[in-house]
């Protein structure tokens, strides 16, 4: 097969119910229905990531539709997916812009020209890929990296909302609040709204918040008149990117992670369908990689494959392409609609830390799930100093200086986990391994 093959066109052959394949779809009545259910599962995640960086929600959610359609016509309609905003990008692009926590990020410009970087990366690995094949990415990130540099992402971030996103002990206790409260919606509600845990769980505190702040005196009244005074139809605020060789530096590493994501989403899609989507894997690389350049280059977030639309999948058997395209263009009208960014703007920021909390905990776990998933054998000394030395170093913000350039935690734990590995796999094979588990 070519890179690209234009002549193979997604099927759309129409089916009633039961489980539906990706070249297959429902009656359009339905497919849109399920393109509301994407549309909603993605919702959370991928307009909390461009708040917590100072990014336009907006723009944010406008660019997750048009990646998404970007990444369809690239894979050719094959690969059902929907590409949100990447938490990966949060911490770099942080360091990069010394942003506060609060409002517009001021230095979105040399961010904007990283997050371009990074996906031409990721696009030229995914050539690659294309080219001659997964086994290399496989060598060079086996699970112990990978899951390393993902829980690293989760672990660095941590003092973000704890140090600043709390200015009294009130919003303290408010962060408690959300936190608990989004606990409460993950373990005791089913279905749809427990799918929607982290959106959900910001809805009750934000609630709480206002009987406390406004109806009691005890904080910062929560602030409504944003959303009045929005229209309802108007243009996002765009950006225009600033290529800062130090911002790039900084950023491109994290097209490692993308890859890391893209590859782990890909082999789960490919489980649960029973179609093999390997010959599909360069070509998502290049489409999400091409879709975080667009977006970067409107003022959008690097955009991934989400984990959350994945689960909806899964839990509805419902695995057509079409209704990726449905959700596209919801996420595209959504983002035309500037009171809808007032509603996300007037979420109060402990709440806002609180859902970080949660958030950045989720990510670092999702690092420990990629270990247990794929039974990482922490009794060779191999896998426990790679893992050991990476934890630390993202957690610490490890910072090494190459005369003006300075490489941050994230960084210097990605290279560093690659490096070690690749340094610590010369020496001896491993006397004896845990004998290996049965699969539940």
């Amino acid at each position: 097969m070519g890179m690209f093959d234009w002549t193979e066109k997604p099927a759309d052959v129409l089916h009633q119910g039961g489980v539906i394949a990706p070249d297959e779809r429902l009656p359009w009545p339905q497919t849109a229905v399920m393109g509301v259910q994407h549309v909603i599962a993605m919702f959370g995640a991928t307009v909390l990531a461009p708040i917590l960086m100072g990014f336009d929600p907006n723009v944010a959610i406008l660019m997750s539709g048009i990646g998404t359609l970007i990444f369809f016509f690239i894979t050719g309609g094959k690969v059902p997916s929907y590409l949100g905003s990447s938490f990966a990008f949060i911490g770099v692009v942080i360091a990069a812009t010394a942003y506060a926590g609060k409002g517009p990020n001021g230095n979105i410009g040399v961010a904007l020209g990283g997050i371009i970087a990074c996906g031409l990366v990721y696009a030229i690995i995914g050539a690659i890929v294309q080219a001659v094949g997964t086994n290399w990415i496989e060598k060079v990130m086996p699970p112990v990296v990978t899951g390393a540099v993902v829980a690293v992402i989760g672990l660095n971030l941590a003092s973000i909302p704890i140090k600043n996103m709390a200015a009294s002990n009130f919003d303290s206790w408010m962060q408690a609040v959300t936190f608990v409260c989004v606990g409460l919606v993950a373990v005791f509600t089913r279905g749809m709204m427990q799918r929607l845990l982290i959106l959900v769980g910001l809805i009750i505190a934000s609630i709480i918040y206002a009987v406390l702040a406004n109806g009691m005196g005890l904080g910062k009244p929560l602030d409504l008149s944003g959303i009045a005074n929005a229209a309802w139809v108007g243009a996002p605020a765009f950006a225009a990117p600033v290529f800062d060789s130090a911002a790039m530096l900084l950023i491109v590493p994290v097209a490692i992670i993308l890859v890391a994501e893209n590859l782990g989403h890909i082999k789960a899609v490919t489980a649960m369908t029973g179609r093999n989507l390997d010959p599909y894997i360069g070509r998502a690389f290049i489409g999400d990689g091409v879709a975080t350049m667009v977006s970067g280059a409107a003022g959008g977030t690097g955009v991934t494959t989400y984990a959350e639309n994945i689960g909806v999948m899964a839990a509805t058997k419902i695995y057509s392409t079409a209704v990726f395209v449905v959700a596209a263009v919801l996420a595209i009208v959504l983002g035309f609609s500037p009171k809808f960014g007032a509603v996300i703007q007037a979420i109060p920021l402990p709440v806002m830390g609180g859902v970080s909390i949660v958030v950045f905990g989720l990510i670092a776990a999702a690092g420990a799930k990629i270990w247990v998933d794929n039974r990482v054998d922490f009794s060779q000394n191999r896998n426990l100093i790679v893992a050991a030395i990476t934890l630390i170093l993202g957690t610490g913000d490890f910072t090494l200086k190459f005369g003006s350039f300075a490489l941050g935690g994230i960084g210097t734990a990605t290279f560093g986990a690659i490096l070690l590995y690749a340094l610590l796999n010369r020496g001896p094979a491993p006397v004896s391994q845990a004998a290996p588990q049965k699969a539940s």
